[in-house]
């Protein structure tokens, strides 16, 4: 039986974790509980189809990652784990008609290699109000059936929670790498000491400084994202579809009136924790301009979240480099709940010398790590 310690339970690390217990590994899960983590502060959207991103790297990762959920769920329901926050909902793309044009025809484009975005339909204003009560009367938008919506912290629990039956342990505390010579063999955690044939970093925001001791910077920085929770009364807002609004925000209804809107995209902010006036601004006033409905609901939390974020804004997945038993897999950014379980899968089975299912070379991991 193969050993793997993983250093971070973010989505990407809990996704490894379940996938690699599933494959019969010895999996030690670690996390320091960082304030401020990505997947548990996120809400999110499954939709990469109707992005106007250029990248093709980043849309075929996205696009399976898409794909790859509703197995994902089903393996996660067999294990007892049905509390996932996933849910195939449809979205309404809220914008002007000439935004709305481009995104039909990027949209009737791909599906023909993603016949999972199911139905696409132009919506009048009045027939997204039907679907969206809150939308504005002034903006039409773009349906597409098969995009989902995504609670981070559950369906991150879920599949801890699944690893965790089939095995993996679950530590809590600081990692840092044991050396043998130029070799690691494992992480001290605290007084204690964890051996293993394979050592994996999925450490997201933070993941840089794990790598200092073996001379190695990683070029990852913190994205800082603004997030606000609402509530709104009298709908049945479990059946709406989620929507996309100018300036790439989003609002994600979930069941009981839960509403959650954002997210801010802050490049400079570092590990600010701080909500801002700025920041709340900038969501109400884009979001209360295609969805004006919500100006009555009541404000009941916000947050912050540290997206990890490369300088080319791609993930990048590989071998670390000098360490031929150290993986790593970063930098999903803002796709990090859409792309995360699928690249989760991915590194585990690199992890394990499996085939993947992806081009290593496309999320090339020599980009990011320079020697000191």
């Amino acid at each position: 039986m193969k050993s793997i310690i993983i250093i971070g339970a973010g989505i990407l690390g809990a996704s490894a974790a379940f996938h690699a217990s599933k494959a019969g590994a010895d999996v030690t899960l670690v996390d320091r509980g960082d304030a401020g983590q990505a997947t548990g502060a996120a809400a999110g959207i499954v939709c990469p189809w109707i992005s106007q991103r250029r990248n093709m790297a980043w849309y075929g990762l996205a696009k399976s990652g898409a794909a790859y959920y509703p197995g994902l769920i089903h393996q996660l329901e067999e294990q007892g784990e049905k509390e996932t926050g996933y849910k195939q909902v449809g979205i309404v793309s809220i914008h002007e008609a000439s935004k709305l044009d481009k995104m039909e025809q990027k949209a009737y484009e791909r599906r023909e290699d993603a016949p999972e975005m199911g139905e696409i339909r132009r919506l009048t204003s009045e027939e997204t109000k039907q679907l969206f009560p809150y939308a504005s009367d002034e903006y039409g938008s773009l349906y597409v059936s098969g995009a989902a919506r995504v609670d981070g912290r559950a369906v991150r629990d879920a599949l801890i929670g699944a690893a965790v039956k089939l095995g993996a342990k679950r530590i809590e505390g600081n990692a840092e790498f044991l050396m043998d010579g130029d070799r690691v063999t494992g992480v001290k955690i605290g007084t204690r000491e964890f051996f293993s044939d394979s050592i994996v970093s999925t450490g997201g925001a933070w993941a840089s400084e794990l790598f200092g001791p073996l001379g190695l910077e990683l070029a990852i920085v913190p994205q800082k994202a603004q997030i606000l929770h609402l509530q709104v009364e009298g709908h049945k807002t479990e059946e709406w579809p989620v929507a996309m609004v100018p300036n790439g925000l989003y609002v994600v209804p979930f069941s009981d009136g839960r509403v959650v809107a954002g997210a801010t995209h802050e490049n400079d902010a570092g590990f600010d924790e701080k909500l801002t006036a700025g920041g709340v601004y900038h969501i109400l006033n884009k979001t209360l301009d295609a969805i004006p409905g919500l100006a009555a609901a009541e404000i009941t939390g916000a947050g912050t979240g540290f997206r990890p974020s490369t300088p080319s804004a791609l993930p990048f997945i590989g071998q670390v480099p000098g360490h031929p038993n150290v993986y790593a897999a970063n930098g999903l950014g803002s796709s990090g709940l859409t792309a995360g379980p699928y690249l989760g899968g991915q590194l585990a089975k690199l992890a394990l010398g499996e085939p993947l299912d992806i081009d290593l070379s496309l999320y090339d991991i020599e980009e990011v790590f320079q020697k000191r």
